[in-house]
Parts: structure tokens; C-alpha cells; sequence
């Protein structure tokens, strides 16, 4: 049976670890830009069909929706675009081919808790992403014309709101990763979570737009504030209370989220063998 190795003891080397780790990642996103740039360009028809249908939905009602204007939802969908990318992280159906490969195995065997080498490669990769979404968020901004008037203190939110938005989905979908340790089955939760993420978060639809029983209840998911809080916090409407209750609310949800790994991954890693040759 392979049991977890100690964790690391002094905070600065575990800074050290991460910068290594996300300066490794971006040099090999960068020798690979080509293809990352590809594929963020491939990520920008689900936002332009959203925003295309919601535009054409405001126009139909006289200019706008709820208050959303063709220019508010194209400020909307091209900050989406950036969230969205940012939450790609490594997801549950992965850890069947980790497991079977036996990349997990090796993981164990490093002197740290295998989910800081995911959250470190995975954070320097976004680095890259939001560098390579500038150009096509100024060439959407010129077809789309957005309508974005961001605070200074909106912008330092989204700085945070961003990162913790990451942060939660990281530690949310590593645990349902690690149902993996009890069955072969992690594709079929990880469709169930993504349908209610889709239903709840502001991905599909902004949540200001949804009925109000769906933004109560988002409320108590963490899905709300891994897309729907970090893209309003930049584009608005949002008054100065919700960015600071945005920011408490995804605290607690990364609290949440770190517990939930610790407990389910002590059960997990009990069960695990591994056998080579």
C-alpha cells in the first residue's frame, strides 16, 4: 500500500516551488503557443453564439433585457471568455488515464501532496492564456463593441476574483477526481456537476437574467462564484458591498474546498495500490 509522503514544512520553499513550477509551465505553453492560440480562437464560438442570440434578443425588446444592452452582453462574453479559460483545470474523468498510467503512482512518491504540482503547472499556463486573450478580446471588442467602464477598485477585485475563481474549481474537481478511488464511474458525477454549474453560474446565461429562485440558490454552489462573480465583478452592475461579499463568499468556498480534499483524499489514498514490474 503507498501512502502519501510528509508535507513540506517551511512556506518559502513551497513559494519557491510554485514560481519553478508556473515558470516551467509557461515556457512550454509558450513552445507551444501556436497551438494554445488555436484552440482559445476554437473557444470563441460558444461566447460570440451566446452573445449573438442575446444581442439580437435586446434589440428585439427595444435595446435591452433586463437592462443588458448589445454592448453590456458583449462586455459580458468577452470577459467570459477569459474566465472560461481560466477554469479549465485538470478534470475528474482525467484520473482514470492518471490512475491506469500509472502517473499517480509516481506523484506519491514526490515529498509534497500531489495537488500543488496541478494547481502550480495549471497556474502558469493560465498566465500564457491571458496574455494570448488580449489580442482577441481587442478584436471582439472592435466587431462587438462592448460596453465596459470598469472602477479601479472593480479591477483590483477582478485581479483577486479571477485567481480564486481558479482556485475553487481546482480544489472542487480534484476532490470529485478522487471518487475515481471508489468507481469507474467519475465521467458520469462529472456530467452531473457540469449540468448544474452550466444551470447555476452564470455560464450559460448572466445570473441577472436567470428566475430568482435559480440566483438563491446559487448562492449556496460554488458554481456562481467561479464564473458569474469573477465576470461581474469587471463588467458590472455590481455595487461595492457585492465585491466584497463576492470575494468572503469565495474565501469560504476555497476553505470548503481545501477541507474537502484533505478528508476525502486521506480515504482515497488508503485504498490505493499499485503494481509494477
Amino acid at each position: 500500500m503507498t501512502r502519501p509522503m510528509a508535507e513540506e514544512s517551511k512556506p518559502h520553499a513551497m513559494v519557491s516551488m510554485y514560481l519553478t513550477l508556473m515558470r516551467t509551465s509557461i515556457i512550454t505553453q509558450f513552445q507551444y503557443r501556436a497551438a494554445t492560440y488555436f484552440y482559445m480562437i476554437g473557444m470563441i464560438v460558444e461566447p460570440v453564439i451566446y452573445l449573438v442570440v442575446w444581442s439580437t434578443i435586446a434589440r428585439s425588446h427595444g435595446g435591452s433585457v433586463q437592462g443588458f444592452t448589445p454592448g453590456t452582453f458583449a462586455a459580458y462574453y468577452i470577459v467570459w471568455m477569459l474566465v472560461r479559460n481560466v477554469n479549465i483545470v485538470f478534470a475528474p474523468f482525467f484520473w482514470e488515464w492518471r490512475i491506469k498510467e500509472g502517473n499517480f503512482a509516481s506523484q506519491l512518491l514526490k515529498p509534497v501532496h500531489p495537488i500543488h504540482y496541478d494547481l502550480g503547472e495549471f497556474a502558469g499556463g493560465k498566465v500564457v492564456v491571458i496574455i494570448l486573450w488580449l489580442p482577441i478580446a481587442l478584436a471582439l471588442a472592435l466587431v462587438f463593441h462592448p460596453s465596459l467602464d470598469p472602477s479601479v477598485l472593480q479591477c483590483v477585485v477582478f485581479f483577486f476574483a479571477i485567481w480564486g475563481a481558479y482556485l475553487i474549481r481546482s480544489l472542487v474537481l480534484w476532490a470529485l477526481g478522487l471518487i475515481t478511488f471508489w468507481t469507474t464511474r467519475a465521467s458520469a458525477i462529472y456530467e452531473a456537476y457540469f449540468l448544474s454549474e452550466l444551470l447555476l453560474s452564470g455560464r450559460l446565461v448572466p445570473m441577472q437574467l436567470m428566475p430568482k429562485w435559480a440566483q438563491q440558490l446559487s448562492w449556496a454552489f460554488p458554481f456562481r462564484w467561479t464564473f458569474a462573480f469573477p465576470i461581474t465583478s469587471l463588467t458590472g452592475p455590481i455595487t461595492q458591498r457585492e465585491l466584497l461579499e463576492g470575494l468572503a463568499m469565495q474565501s469560504l468556498w476555497i476553505g470548503v474546498g481545501t477541507l474537502l480534499v484533505a478528508m476525502v483524499w486521506r480515504r482515497a489514498v488508503a485504498r490505493f495500490s499499485s503494481v509494477g514490474g
